[in-house]
């Protein structure tokens, strides 16, 4: 059951400083593409840390829970940007408001497959445009692009939508993920150009 649609919010000005459009959707990851099965027996979502109640979701949780029609634009730190992209899943939100957010909790943290990580501010993650995806387009996500399940988080570089999505945990503190220890900014805003640490 569908409980809306949420649209961009920036209808003007849409593709940021120095990134090019493009109309396919580039692959680009670290680490190997996990194949689950079309039974997704192995796969859940553990929801944890300063949170009321610490929760586990199959896809078929994922699924009842109550189901949205994202449009948005992407943006890639490398220097594309996909427009007009349609997503399917639930909001970030009420997978926070399911487990109850503690008052410390401040940074949310995604887990994906083998041990990567990203980080973000709680306030960003709780935005009504942050999204946990399973199909793009009226299609389930293929392997490449995070099946089952991934963030889309659309006003950051896209590398902060984690794919293969297999945790999300609240903390108290902000703790850089991968591609933030590795030489990327830790915000990761495209309208001001946060690609490097130095940025």
């Amino acid at each position: 059951m569908y409980f809306g649609k949420v649209k961009k919010k920036r209808d003007d000005g849409r593709v940021p400083p120095n990134q090019n459009v493009t109309a396919s959707f580039p692959v680009l990851h670290y680490g190997s593409v996990p194949n689950y099965g079309d039974s997704l027996t192995d796969w859940d979502l553990k929801v944890f840390g300063e949170v009321e109640e610490e929760k586990t979701y199959s896809f078929k949780d994922i699924l009842r829970l109550p189901q949205f029609l994202y449009e948005n634009d992407i943006h890639c730190v490398t220097g594309w940007s996909k427009l007009d992209n349609s997503w399917e899943g639930v909001a970030a939100i009420s997978i926070a408001e399911e487990a109850g957010i503690k008052d410390a909790a401040k940074f949310v943290i995604l887990h994906a497959e083998e041990g990567w990580t990203t980080n973000l501010p709680l306030k960003d993650f709780l935005q009504d445009t942050s999204l946990l995806a399973h199909s793009l387009g009226g299609k389930r996500l293929s392997p490449e692009h995070g099946y089952p399940l991934r963030a889309v988080i659309p006003h950051l570089y896209f590398w902060k939508s984690a794919k293969w999505l297999r945790g999300i945990e609240f903390s108290k503190t902000d703790q850089p993920g991968f591609w933030e220890k590795n030489g990327y900014h830790n915000y990761g805003d495209p309208w001001k150009e946060e690609r490097l640490s130095w940025d």
